[in-house]
């Protein structure tokens, strides 16, 4: 449970500007779009609650701190996000990932060799980030990456 910082321009641009009257306020359309964000990973959540204040709150039950981080990736490494709050219980707790934030001219190989000695391992950090990544090459400045233990 914490804090989690995130470039707040950086991200995926789930959030769309109004273009008919609206039926929802803009927050629970945030909202809506967060919630998506995350189902649409398919990381499994129970009881998955997000609101928002100065930042993303979110709670809920995973089974593992790897999906707990995922959800927090989720809905950090959107645009317009500048912090989660997380208010996650795991059921299974195991060591925390380190963040890592991309920076220009970063590659998972690069990352992989500063992080573990070992360009090679950069398969490790791919898979720890599926779903939120769908290739190894689709990285982009400024957002953030889960970097496990080995």
């Amino acid at each position: 449970m914490g804090l989690f910082s995130f470039i707040k321009n950086a991200g995926a641009k789930i959030f769309k500007k109004k273009q008919s009257a609206p039926q929802l306020s803009e927050e629970q359309e945030k909202i809506q779009g967060l919630n998506k964000a995350v189902t649409d990973l398919g990381i499994p959540v129970s009881g998955l609650s997000i609101s928002l204040a100065e930042q993303v709150i979110v709670s809920g039950s995973t089974n593992t701190n790897a999906d707990r981080e995922k959800v927090i990736l989720a809905l950090g490494n959107v645009e317009g996000v500048g912090a989660v709050a997380d208010n996650i219980s795991v059921q299974n707790p195991e060591p925390e990932s380190v963040f890592h934030e991309v920076k220009r001219g970063d590659s998972l190989s690069k990352i992989a060799k500063e992080v573990y000695g070992d360009a090679m391992k950069y398969n490790i950090i791919f898979e720890a980030n599926k779903p939120m990544l769908s290739h190894p090459d689709k990285i982009y400045p400024g957002q953030i990456l889960r970097i496990p233990a080995l």
